[in-house]
C-alpha cells in the first residue's frame, strides 16, 4: 500500500511539473499591456509598498527565482528579469510578496526562516542516520527514532512553506490587478501560473509526509518484533 502511494505521488509530481513548465512557456510568450520587464514589476511593487531596503538582482538558471531575506534581495532568473510577459510579472510579484511578508512580520515566513538553519543541519545527516537506524533497529532502535525526528523537521518545513507560498501568490495577484500591471484575462493567466507553481509545493509536502509515515511504520513494525 505504501509503495502504491509513493508511485502515485511520483506520477502526480511529474504531471504537476510538466503542467508548470507548459503554463510558464505559454504565459512567457504573452506580453503585458504595459512596457515592464520582471525587474520593473518587482521594483514598482517594492516601491508601492514602501520597501526601500530590498534590491532586485538577476540570477542564472530557469525557475531559480527567490527572495533572500538574509541580504535583502529579490533574485530573478534571466528569463524573468529582462522579459516583458505575464509569466515574468507573476513570478516577480510573487517573490516581492515574500519581501512584503518579511517586512510585515508575517508569522509563517518568520517560522520558516527560523527553521532554515535547523533543516539545513538535519538534511546533512538524515540519510546516514536513517540508514544506520534501519540496519541497527533491532539493536539500537533509538538511532532510527533520531532519524525520524530529523526527517520530521524537513516535513515541518515543507508544511510551513505552503501558507508562505500561497500567501505570496495572493499578494502578487492582488497587487498586479490593483496596480494596473495586469487586468482581466491577463490577471487570470498570472493567477493560473502561480497556482501551477503552488501545486508543486503541495506535492512536495505530501511526498514528505508519505516518506515520514513510511519510516514511522518501519520503526513501529520492527520495534515490535
Amino acid at each position: 500500500m505504501v509503495y502504491l502511494l509513493f508511485i502515485a505521488i511520483t506520477v502526480i509530481s511529474f504531471l504537476v511539473q510538466r503542467s508548470l513548465q507548459n503554463k510558464f512557456k505559454i504565459y512567457s510568450q504573452e506580453s503585458l499591456d504595459v512596457a515592464m520587464t520582471g525587474r520593473d514589476v518587482a521594483a514598482k511593487m517594492l516601491h508601492d509598498n514602501g520597501i526601500n531596503n530590498v534590491t532586485v538582482t538577476s540570477v542564472s538558471g530557469q525557475l531559480t527565482d527567490h527572495y533572500n531575506p538574509a541580504n535583502g534581495t529579490v533574485n530573478l532568473s534571466d528569463v524573468v528579469f529582462s522579459v516583458n510577459s505575464v509569466a515574468s510579472a507573476a513570478v516577480a510579484a510573487h517573490e516581492c510578496g515574500h519581501a512584503l511578508q518579511h517586512a510585515q512580520g508575517y508569522a509563517p515566513i518568520k517560522l520558516r526562516s527560523a527553521l532554515v538553519p535547523v533543516v539545513s543541519f538535519a538534511s546533512q545527516w538524515i540519510t546516514w542516520v536513517l540508514l544506520a537506524g534501519i540496519l541497527l533497529i533491532e539493536v539500537f532502535p533509538m538511532v532510527m527514532l533520531v532519524g525520524i525526528c530529523l526527517f520530521a523537521l524537513t516535513t515541518l518545513f515543507s508544511l510551513v512553506t505552503l501558507p508562505v507560498e500561497i500567501d505570496a501568490s495572493r499578494r502578487a495577484v492582488a497587487w498586479l490587478e490593483s496596480s494596473g500591471v495586469t487586468h482581466g484575462i491577463k490577471t487570470e493567466h498570472a493567477k493560473d501560473a502561480l497556482h501551477a507553481a503552488a501545486y508543486t509545493y503541495v506535492v512536495a509536502a505530501l511526498s514528505s509526509l508519505a516518506t515520514l509515515f513510511y519510516y514511522v511504520m518501519i520503526f513501529l513494525g520492527r520495534s515490535r518484533n
